[in-house]
């Protein structure tokens, strides 16, 4: 079938459908490079707050993934980097505690004073976290924070931030599972892309994030 100038509809739209896949191939090709560009990406520097970002906890006990997290969160006060930490993370349904308790819980055993830690217990996706630690760092008087959390999830972090106003910096974690072992990387880095792209077009985060790992 061709129209009146000779060309096949079928055709055309074939080769319409060709160049979106193709373009849609880029677009995902840069974005999983700009992934993994950013979590290879350290700008650990003084600032106001070091700022964790909560993962999945089991009944007070931190996930692997958040423990990692946390690990390199404590570390970071140990050497100085922010006399304050912020904790975040809000609790399911059922829960008994919230990912922020298990957090501040966590780094109390690991050396840091309860009153250095702040609190952001209601957040469950990263935007509703960010939005919160926005809030605390605005009240307190704190512009500048080093954000930590997985290589994966860092890009993500750091552009909800800014659009926050909050002058951020990213010191991911090396020890993650999500980073470490290829399929969870591999799974991590799908989720990303769905996050960013849902982000990037609707301003806001991809469902509940809750309970990842």
């Amino acid at each position: 079938m061709t129209d009146r100038t000779g060309k096949s509809p079928v055709r055309e739209i074939a080769l319409v459908g060709l160049a979106v896949l193709a373009g849609g191939a880029l677009v995902t090709g840069y974005a999983t490079f700009r992934i993994w560009q950013r979590g290879n990406v350290d700008e650990t520097r003084p600032v106001d707050a070091i700022v964790v970002l909560g993962a999945a906890q089991y009944d007070g006990t931190p996930s692997a993934v958040f423990a990692s997290r946390l690990d390199h969160a404590v570390q970071l006060y140990r050497d100085g980097v922010a006399p304050l930490l912020i904790v975040t993370g809000g609790g399911r349904e059922g829960d008994r505690t919230t990912e922020a308790a298990t957090a501040r819980a966590y780094a109390v055993e690991h050396g840091i004073p309860e009153e250095a830690i702040f609190g952001e217990d209601r957040g469950r996706s990263t935007l509703e976290s960010l939005e919160g630690v926005a809030a605390i760092l605005r009240a307190n008087g704190l512009p500048s924070a080093l954000f930590v959390s997985d290589r994966t999830h860092m890009l993500r972090v750091i552009l909800m931030a800014r659009d926050l106003h909050i002058e951020a910096y990213d010191s991911p974690t090396t020890t993650s599972p999500d980073d470490t072992e290829p399929g969870l990387r591999f799974d991590a880095t799908l989720h990303e892309l769905g996050a960013l792209a849902y982000y990037g077009l609707l301003g806001g985060a991809i469902g509940p994030e809750l309970g990842s790992p």
